[in-house]
């Protein structure tokens, strides 16, 4: 339906259009998800992929030209360290607690699309509304997960969680014994939340960021889970927060920017 030719000549006349320096990029692969309205644009390298991209504006224009309901851009390379990455920690759940989460797994291997299996009856998980609180809480959805919800008080007033007490900073940077210390109290040994790794065990509670363990980006998450902003943060943790997610590549530098722009106006 969309050919690898004719998507190159409209970026390029859009980013003529628009005052965009034409660049040389190549695309390696268009898979379309004619069932989510989705199109997924594979580049040959990040360099390739930030052409397209243009700063948000190209692919806009695009998705606009195209009259579909997404595009999303991936460099070969961010789908070969996501499948590394998949791999290993297919190997690290095997005969584990989180070993229901393979079938996930080996759906994730086939991504773009993302089409996953929804599961049930996997047990109760304790999620802490961090920072990116409606994928955790959509994660724990689709694995089957009844989420015990908790959160710093006044952080996400649309959503109903248990308040608790707690710095801005844990928004971004989840306080790992006062989490450990609540599951035990509830005897829930699954901990969900915007961790800074993909998967620890400690004291026999494993903690869990899905979307580290998947390698899932900031955009996708967003589109796949759902996004609400905090409405109170704090600007420094996450700045740092930001910097880290755009080194690991899951978030892009526009997204992080307009992250940190929309919390220093506050």
């Amino acid at each position: 339906m969309f050919a690898k030719e004719e998507l190159a000549e409209r970026i390029n006349r859009i980013r003529k259009e628009n005052g965009f320096p034409i660049v040389p990029f190549v695309i390696e692969e268009v898979n379309y998800d004619e069932e989510g309205d989705k199109l997924f644009i594979i580049a040959k390298d990040r360099s390739d992929k930030s052409a397209i991209i243009g700063n948000s504006f190209v692919i806009g224009k695009l998705r606009e030209e195209l009259g579909i309901k997404q595009v999303t851009v991936y460099s070969k390379l961010d789908l070969i360290i996501k499948r590394k990455k998949l791999e290993e920690n297919l190997k690290r759940i095997k005969d584990t607690l989180l070993d229901f989460l393979i079938p996930i797994i080996e759906a994730d291997f086939n991504f773009p699309p993302r089409k996953w299996p929804t599961l049930h009856n996997n047990g109760r998980a304790l999620v802490f509304l961090s920072f990116n609180a409606k994928a955790m809480l959509g994660f724990a959805e689709k694995v089957g997960l009844e989420a015990e919800r908790i959160g710093i008080k006044y952080t996400f007033p649309k959503m109903e969680y248990e308040a608790m007490e707690g710095s801005l900073r844990e928004l971004f940077f989840p306080d790992e014994r006062k989490l450990i210390d609540v599951a035990k109290e509830r005897d829930l040994k699954i901990i969900i939340a915007d961790f800074p790794f993909d998967l620890k065990i400690n004291e026999d509670i494993t903690l869990l960021n899905p979307l580290r363990f998947f390698h899932i980006g900031f955009f996708e998450a967003k589109y796949f889970f759902g996004f609400e902003k905090p409405v109170r943060v704090d600007k420094d943790a996450m700045i740092d927060f930001v910097v880290d997610m755009v080194a690991e590549g899951l978030m892009e530098s526009t997204d992080g920017a307009n992250l940190i722009w929309w919390a220093w106006k506050r």
